[in-house]
């Protein structure tokens, strides 16, 4: 049960991301929207934090608020509609890929 629903999580994970990518290259989001989902990306890429994570419950704190508080940021300056419309789309794509994996466990 616990794996299931990591394995959900992941895919809504995942499914974020290309969402907030395709956001980022849309036009009719806003520059400041860009720079904030720019700053999460880069922190999440980043090869060290500002607080390091050997530091007690605080370095692994940081990583925890910072990035989705850009995020939360970042898609508060882009049209409601925008993020729906790349999300939808996302959802519609990866759809076909759920259906046809289901049906060739069953096989």
């Amino acid at each position: 049960m616990a794996f299931e629903r990591s394995k959900d999580m992941a895919r809504l994970f995942k499914r974020e991301l290309i969402v907030y990518q395709r956001v980022l290259k849309d036009e009719r989001t806003p520059a400041r929207a860009k720079i904030f989902l720019g700053l999460a990306i880069a922190y999440l890429c980043m090869p060290f934090d500002l607080i390091p994570d050997f530091i007690p419950v605080i370095g692994h704190l940081d990583d925890a608020v910072i990035i989705p508080a850009l995020i939360f940021v970042a898609l508060r300056s882009v049209p409601h509609d925008v993020v729906s419309e790349h999300r939808e789309q996302v959802i519609r794509e990866q759809r076909p890929f759920a259906v046809s994996g289901l049906a060739g466990k069953r096989e």
